[in-house]
């Protein structure tokens, strides 16, 4: 069979029906072995573990193949003859997710929901946001449809406005295999135990903490534009360049316009990649003006086919400079050989705070892609303020008759919190800190469980009394609830 055989024929078209673990390792080993992908260590330990039943917790490094291993596991389901799931907090990630298992299964076995679209929703296989499947699942309950669920990064867990629909499945779906995934889990032995007591399955962590792609990390006290220059010079881009606002990634693409970072021949790539292209917005005609230098623009403000554009053209190699958000910590796959963070504080919603170390080594993580590069780079700079008054006192050094004229700068009164090579040591040399629960009680949750088959009123009691909050949280969600319920019955929704 030629290779171009062997990629028409897709997975669905290949899968026995039947459980034996061994015939389907094989088969999928072969499939992979027709694309050139040969299996590590952790990823082959995995797969066992999901067809033999096991729920997986996969806690390996970004870039080492969970992706692989997901796919192995719906291939599992599909020849058991069960639906699954996948999930991811963002869209981008949904939808790339969605066309990589449509060519691996074939369009007509797997599907899309999420709050814009749906796209053959019966299908085998469902590409969705996480909350699409916590509310599907509170509305349901066992009776979801789904006997695997791939729970894709899974470190939202801890999100505090978010992590409650990554837990919500978890409690509610005690028929389904899981798998969670994220290269920065921290420690996970709770999570095995809590589905093994709901759901008589066993489960394992398969953990690894070699990169395929080695990180490089270098504290730079240069200012930003030389950090840029000097990477770009010595071929380490693409550069994905942090920010934590996105008027900052705007300014900051702007600034670089006056880089020539491309040549003639890639910048009439550029024109002929763009052509016919709708730039119809003022975003679109900045970003039109930014790529044309090589620069792209990567964040959620943007239309999804501005960043789809974005996505493309730096995968062609095509931008040597992305400035972006702390959005590309989730796993689209975009090639970056360096990560370059502007600062090391970002504004939560609170206060300005330094980051964690789960934050820091998941943006991080960007770096270097397998298949890509033999080594990823991240580089963070030192505070401006700090910067400007190294250099003047390096002036000071060189004259000292200028001592008399040296004002150092003061860091910025808001929006800063400070950071140093010390701090910075911490981030590289840190592991992820534990997951905290953030289970949440919302009109929505209490409807959604009233409305299920059976008896709702008792289901919900259930939820509030076994989740994986502590026993005073338990009480401020019941509290809630009983105040929640009591209002929509005297708005006479629920009877």
């Amino acid at each position: 069979m030629t290779d171009a055989a062997a990629q028409a024929i897709t997975l669905a078209d290949r899968i026995p029906v039947g459980t034996d673990p061994d015939l389907l390792l094989d088969l999928f080993v072969d499939w992979a072995a027709e694309r050139n992908l040969e299996l590590y260590e952790a990823q082959e330990e995995a797969i066992l573990e999901l067809l033999s039943g096991t729920h997986v917790v996969l806690a390996t490094p970004t870039g080492s193949g969970k992706s692989l291993v997901a796919t192995a596991a719906h291939a599992a389901a599909m020849a058991r003859g069960e639906r699954s799931i996948y999930t991811a907090p963002i869209k981008a990630l949904v939808s790339e997710k969605f066309f990589a298992l449509a060519r691996d299964f074939g369009p007509e076995h797997v599907g899309m929901v999420t709050g814009d679209a749906s796209v053959n929703p019966g299908a085998p296989i469902i590409c969705a946001t996480a909350e699409i499947l916590a509310h599907q699942t509170l509305r349901e309950g066992a009776e979801c449809p789904f006997g695997l669920v791939v729970a894709d990064e899974f470190h939202f867990y801890g999100d505090p406005q978010r992590g409650w629909a990554w837990q919500v499945p978890l409690l509610e779906l005690p028929n389904a295999q899981f798998l969670l995934m994220s290269a920065t889990l921290g420690p996970t032995a709770r999570f095995t135990e809590d589905l093994t007591r709901r759901t008589g399955r066993s489960a394992v962590t398969v953990a690894g903490t070699v990169r395929p792609v080695p990180l490089t990390f270098e504290y730079r006290e240069t200012p930003l534009h030389e950090s840029i220059t000097e990477l770009v010079d010595v071929d380490r881009a693409p550069v994905y360049i942090v920010h934590f606002t996105q008027k900052a990634a705007s300014e900051k693409a702007q600034d670089l316009c006056s880089l020539d970072v491309l040549t003639k021949d890639e910048k009439a790539a550029v024109r002929s990649e763009v052509g016919g292209f709708r730039f119809d917005t003022p975003i679109g005609k900045d970003l039109k003006r930014f790529i044309g230098h090589g620069i792209g623009l990567h964040h959620a403000g943007m239309l999804p086919r501005y960043r789809l554009l974005v996505e493309k053209l730096a995968q062609a190699g095509l931008l040597k400079l992305i400035c972006g958000t702390d959005t590309l910590g989730v796993g689209v796959n975009v090639p970056i050989r360096t990560v370059l963070f502007t600062q090391l504080c970002k504004y939560d919603g609170v206060s300005t705070r330094l980051l964690g170390n789960r934050e820091f080594a998941q943006i991080s993580g960007r770096a270097g892609r397998r298949g890509f590069d033999d080594e990823g780079h991240v580089w963070v700079q030192a505070p401006v303020h700090w910067i400007e008054n190294r250099r003047a006192e390096a002036k000071v050094v060189a004259d000292p008759g200028k001592k008399k004229k040296l004002v150092k700068k003061k860091p910025p009164d808001r929006g800063y919190a400070h950071w140093n090579e010390e701090s910075y040591q911490k981030l590289v040399d840190g592991t992820p800190e534990p997951l905290i629960s953030s289970f949440d009680v919302t009109h929505q949750m209490v409807l959604n469980m009233l409305s299920r088959p059976g008896d709702g009123r008792q289901d919900m009691k259930r939820l509030l009394l076994d989740n994986h909050e502590p026993r005073d949280r338990q009480r401020h969600h019941i509290r809630r609830a009983i105040g929640i319920y009591r209002s929509l019955r005297d708005a006479g929704v629920i009877v």
